[in-house]
C-alpha cells in the first residue's frame, strides 16, 4: 500500500484527496493517514490541507522498498524487489534468491554492505546512506558463453541512468567500470551458476558512488562520487530505477541476436577509451595500442603498433589508459 500511495502522490501535480486514496486502495482514511505518517518519518515532506488532501512537497534521498518500487516502471526488470537496510553482499543475497527459485529480473538492494566485493575478489567500500549497492538475478535462455556480455549491457544501462539523473558525461571503462572525468564511480561484477550447456542463473552486482564525500586515502585519486562531481545530493532510488529501465531495454535487444551486434555502436559511443591509447595488462606481457571499440561478442579491439587488431578477452586482462585511472 505504501508503494501505491507514493506512486499516486508522485504522479499528481496537486493535492490528492484522502477519499480518492481510500477509493483507489480500498482502505480506510485511518489506514491512509498511518501510511502518510510513516512516509514522513522516512524523510518525505508531505503537505496535508483540510478539504484538499495530501501533496508531496519534497523527495529526499530516501531508500526504502516503497520508494524504489514507486519509481520502477518496467515490464519485468526489478518487479520482484528485495530491500535490505544492511547485508553482507547483495550478490550473495541475489545468489541465495537464485537458489531459492526467485524469478527472472529479481532485484536486491541494500543501504549498506559489510562484505561487498569487486572484481578478482577485491573488497568494495560500502558505507551506509551514500551509495548504491544492488544486484539482479537473471535466468536467460542463452548459452553460457554469452554470459560475459551481461556485464557490458549492465555498464550501458547504469551509464545511461547516471547521465539522465546528473547531466554528467559518464563513460564506460571496459569491461566493468564507469568513470567521470577519469575517476571511477561504479564497478560491476557478474557471477554465474551453470552447467556445460545450460545457465541456471546469472547475478550481476552494481555499486555506484552517489553521495559520498570522502574516500579512503589509497583510492582518493582514482575514485569520485556523483555528488562530488555535481555539487548536489542525488536520489539513489532514481538511479536504481533508471538502470532497471535501461537494462530491460538493452537486454531484450541483446536476446534477439545473443550478441552485441545491435548495441555495439551505442556502446562504443559511451566507451571512455574509444580511439585512445591504452595499456593492455596481459599476464603474458603488457603492450600499448589504440582502442578501436568492441567485437560483437564484447571483446575489446586494440590496434597494435604493427597495425594488427588484437582481441582482448574480459576476465583475462585489464585495460588502463596511459595517463591516470582510465
Amino acid at each position: 500500500m505504501k508503494t501505491k500511495i507514493l506512486t499516486v502522490l508522485k504522479e499528481s501535480e496537486g493535492f490528492v484527496s484522502g477519499q480518492d486514496l481510500c477509493s483507489v486502495l480500498g482502505v480506510s482514511r485511518t489506514a491512509v493517514w498511518k501510511v502518510i505518517k510513516q512516509l514522513e518519518e522516512e524523510g518525505y515532506k508531505i503537505e496535508a490541507v483540510r478539504n484538499k488532501g495530501y501533496r508531496l512537497v519534497e523527495v529526499a534521498d530516501v531508500m526504502t522498498k516503497a520508494e524504489i518500487g514507486s519509481r520502477i516502471h518496467t515490464k519485468w526488470m526489478g518487479k520482484n524487489l528485495l530491500y535490505l537496510p544492511v547485508t553482507d553482499s547483495t550478490n550473495i543475497q541475489a545468489k541465495k534468491q537464485g537458489e531459492g527459485g526467485a524469478p527472472h529480473g529479481t532485484l536486491v538492494v541494500a543501504d549498506c554492505q559489510n562484505a561487498g566485493k569487486g572484481r578478482r575478489g577485491r573488497s568494495w567500500s560500502s558505507p551506509s546512506g551514500t551509495s548504491i549497492y544492488m544486484s539482479f538475478l537473471l535466468r536467460p535462455q542463452i548459452p553460457p558463453r554469452c554470459a560475459s556480455m551481461i556485464t557490458l549491457i549492465a555498464g550501458m544501462a547504469s551509464c545511461q541512468a547516471v547521465r539522465e539523473a546528473t547531466g554528467l558525461k559518464a563513460q564506460i571503462k571496459w569491461p566493468n567500470d564507469l568513470v567521470v572525468r577519469g575517476k571511477k564511480i561504479c564497478g560491476i561484477l557478474t557471477e554465474m551458476s551453470a552447467e556445460m550447456e545450460q545457465i541456471h542463473y546469472i547475478v550481476t552486482g552494481i555499486g555506484i558512488n552517489v553521495n559520498q564525500q570522502e574516500f579512503p586515502e589509497e583510492i582518493r585519486t582514482k575514485a569520485t562520487s556523483l555528488k562530488l562531481e555535481t555539487g548536489r545530493d542525488l536520489s539513489r532510488s532514481e538511479i536504481i530505477a533508471g538502470t532497471m529501465e535501461w537494462f530491460e531495454k538493452y537486454f531484450e535487444i541483446f536476446l534477439e541476436t545473443e550478441d552485441l551486434s545491435r548495441l555495439r555502436k551505442e556502446y562504443e559511443g559511451l566507451l571512455a577509451n574509444m580511439n585512445q591509447e591504452v595499456l593492455v595488462l596481459d599476464p603474458k606481457g603488457e603492450y600499448k595500442g589504440i582502442c578501436r571499440g568492441i567485437q560483437e561478442d564484447g571483446e575489446l579491439l586494440v590496434e597494435q603498433r604493427d597495425g594488427r587488431i588484437g582481441r582482448v578477452m574480459s576476465g583475462e586482462v585489464s585495460v588502463r589508459g596511459i595517463y591516470g585511472y582510465v
